[in-house]
C-alpha cells in the first residue's frame, strides 16, 4: 500500500515484461537486491533535534559552492519520510535497504557528547527496515564529516583516526544487534580527491598535501574501522565501498598507454591496495610516494583489513592521454562531451562494459573474497506527465549493466548483490537536485513521490514468479 503523498501509475512497463533477457533467478537465489541512499542526499532536518553541522552543511550554505545555488536543509526529508520511503522500497520489490549514519547527527562535536535523540532516529530506521522484512546494509561514512572536526584539520589530521574510531564504536554498539551488513566507508578516492585535492566537494580543499596527508588517513581509517566493527559485531558481513572506472587510453600511442595506467592507479588502487597488504601503488605513480612523510613507522602493517565483501560503485569510463601539466600525474581525462558518446545528465559516459571490467578487475586480486555492486544508476532529465515519469532509457540502462553483471557472474566473478543508485531524487552533491538518479521522482516543493516506469519495471523483476 502506498502512503499519502505516492502517486501510482503503470505508465508503459507492461511493454517491457516480455522483453528482458534475464530474470531474477539467473542471479542465484542468494543474491541480494538492494536499493541505496546517503543521509546528506536525503535526510535534511540539517538542524534538527540536536544534530551538528557537516561540512556539506558549511559548504552549501556558502556562496558559488553548488552550481545551482542549492542547499540540502530539507533535501527529500527523509528525517520523517522515512516510513514512506522504506514502504517505496518493499514495493518495489527489493530485499534490503543501505543508507548511511549522520556522523555530526550522532555527534554534534564529531566526538564526546552523544545526542540521543539523532541515536534514536536510525533505531527506528533500523526497526521499521526489520518489521517490513528488508534488510538495512549500513555506511558508517558517506561524506558529511562533521564540521567541528574539520575545524581542526578533517582527514588532514592524523587525529582523525581516533575521532573515527570513537564514531564506529558508538555505532555499532548501538545498532550491532539489529544490523550486520556494514560499509566502512563510501568511496574514499571521490571525498579525499574532490574534497581535498580538487576542491570541488566540501569541505573545498585544494592541494597535493592536503590530499596526501588524507588519502592517507582515510586509509588507515578504512582498516581500524573494520576491525572495530569486527570486534563489537562478530558475526558481521563487512565491506567497504570503491568508486571505480574502467580506463582505456584515447590511442595507442605508448605514452598514452602509460597515462591510462597512472590514472588507473590513481582512481582504482589507491584503497585497495593498501587495504590488501600490496602497500600503495608508488611503482605506477612516483609522486605518490610522498605520502610516506604522513606515515609512522608501523602504519604500513595496519593498513590491512579482511574484508568480507568489496563495494564496487561504477558509473562511467575515463578515457585519458598524457598531459604534461597535471601534478605528477602527467594524464589527463579526455571528456565524454568530446567523444561523441552517450552522456547521462552528468555528462558522465554510459558505458555498460565497464562493470564488467571493474568486476573482473577487482575479483582478480586474490585477498578479495566477494564484491557486491552497492551502487549504479544513472541521472536522467525526469518530468512527471500524467502522473507518471516514462523513463524508458533508464530500464535500458538497468538491462544493459545487469547483462553485464551477469556476465562477469557466470565467468566466475564471486557477486552476490546489486544496489541501485539511488531510491528517489535527491541532492547530488555539488549539481544540486537537476540530477535525477531516483527509481521514485520527487517534487522539491511539495514532496510528493511518484514512483517511475523504471521502479515499476524492477518490481516486475523482483516480484515476477
Amino acid at each position: 500500500m502506498l502512503n499519502k503523498g505516492t502517486t501510482k501509475t503503470s505508465g508503459s512497463h507492461e511493454l517491457l515484461e516480455d522483453s528482458r533477457a534475464f530474470s531474477r533467478a539467473d542471479f542465484g537465489n542468494d543474491f541480494t537486491w538492494g536499493v541505496a541512499t546517503a543521509a546528506f542526499q536525503t535526510e535534511g532536518a540539517w538542524n534538527k533535534d540536536g544534530k551538528g553541522e557537516s561540512v556539506w552543511d558549511r559548504f552549501t550554505h556558502t556562496k558559488g559552492k553548488i552550481k545551482t545555488g542549492d542547499h540540502a536543509k530539507v533535501a527529500t526529508d527523509f528525517y520523517h519520510r522515512y516510513e514512506q520511503d522504506i514502504d517505496l522500497v518493499k514495493l518495489m520489490g527489493f530485499d534490503s535497504f543501505r543508507f548511511s549514519i549522520a556522523w555530526p547527527r550522532l555527534l554534534p562535536s564529531g566526538t564526546g557528547h552523544v545526542n540521543s535523540k539523532g541515536v534514536d532516529f536510525y533505531h527506528r530506521v533500523i526497526d521499521y527496515c526489520l518489521e517490513n522484512g528488508i534488510t538495512p546494509w549500513i555506511t558508517l561514512y558517506h561524506w558529511d564529516l562533521p564540521q567541528a572536526l574539520q575545524d581542526h584539520g578533517g582527514w588532514t589530521n592524523r587525529d582523525i583516526i581516533g575521532w573515527f574510531t570513537e564514531y564506529v564504536d558508538l555505532v555499532t554498539r548501538q545498532y550491532g544487534d539489529k544490523a550486520q551488513n556494514w560499509m566502512v566507508l563510501n568511496e574514499p578516492m571521490a571525498f579525499t580527491g574532490l574534497g581535498y585535492m580538487a576542491g570541488y566537494h566540501a569541505p573545498g580543499v585544494k592541494g597535493l598535501d592536503s590530499f596526501l596527508s588524507a588519502a592517507h588517513h582515510t586509509a588507515m581509517c578504512q582498516a581500524e574501522g573494520g576491525r572495530i566493527v569486527r570486534y563489537n559485531v562478530p558475526h558481521a558481513n563487512i565491506g567497504t565501498t570503491y568508486s571505480c572506472s574502467h580506463v582505456d587510453p584515447v590511442d595507442k600511442l605508448p605514452w598514452n598507454v602509460e597515462a591510462a595506467n597512472r590514472m588507473d592507479a590513481v582512481f582504482n588502487r589507491l584503497y585497495v591496495e593498501p587495504g590488501l597488504g600490496l602497500g600503495y601503488p608508488t611503482k605506477a605513480v612516483p609522486i605518490l610516494k610522498r605520502i610516506e612523510k604522513f606515515m609512522k613507522v608501523d602504519d604500513e602493517e595496519k593498513l590491512p583489513f579482511e574484508f568480507d565483501f568489496i563495494g564496487i560503485q561504477n558509473y562511467f569510463r575515463i578515457v585519458s592521454k598524457y598531459s604534461l601539466f597535471s601534478l605528477g600525474l602527467f594524464a589527463k581525462e579526455v571528456p565524454a562531451t568530446k567523444r561523441n558518446v552517450e552522456m547521462n545528465s552528468m555528462n558522465f559516459e554510459i558505458f555498460p562494459e565497464g562493470i564488467y571490467h571493474m568486476l573482473k578487475r577487482f575479483g582478480s586480486y586474490e585477498g578479495i573474497k566477494k564484491l557486491v555492486v552497492t551502487e549504479n544508476g544513472v541521472c536522467l532529465p525526469d518530468q512527471v506527465n500524467n502522473g507518471a515519469v516514462n523513463d524508458h532509457r533508464r530500464i535500458k540502462f538497468f538491462e544493459e549493466y545487469l547483462l553485464q553483471v551477469l556476465r562477469a557472474k557466470k565467468e566466475g566473478v564471486d557477486v552476490d548483490g546489486y544496489f541501485v543508485w539511488t531510491l528517489t531524487d535527491n541532492f547530488e552533491w555539488s549539481e544540486g537536485y537537476e540530477p535525477r538518479f531516483g527509481l521514485v521522482h520527487v517534487d522539491y516543493e511539495t514532496q510528493q513521490r511518484t514512483v517511475k516506469d523504471s521502479g515499476w519495471w524492477w518490481k516486475e523483476l523482483l516480484l515476477s514468479d
